[in-house]
């Protein structure tokens, strides 16, 4: 996964860093879907995209301050 900013101090640009590879991860979790039978793992699957969609939308609260927990 390329990334940008690594070494920089500056939270932002990890904070788009890690949300753009957890919007990768999020749709590989969806494309695997259609490519396992397994009713079990494909519930994983799902559950996955959703877990992972909410620690995403965390990040964008975060760089929004609009979550009383990250106004700064």
């Amino acid at each position: 996964m390329n990334t940008t900013n690594e070494t920089t101090s500056d939270p932002l640009a990890h904070s788009h860093n890690l949300q753009k590879q957890l919007g990768e991860l999020i749709d590989h979790a969806k494309r695997d879907l259609d490519r396992v039978s397994e009713p079990r793992f494909q519930a994983l699957l799902e559950t996955t995209a959703e877990v992972l969609g909410g620690l995403r939308k965390a990040y964008e609260h975060y760089d929004q301050g609009t979550e009383k927990a990250w106004r700064r």
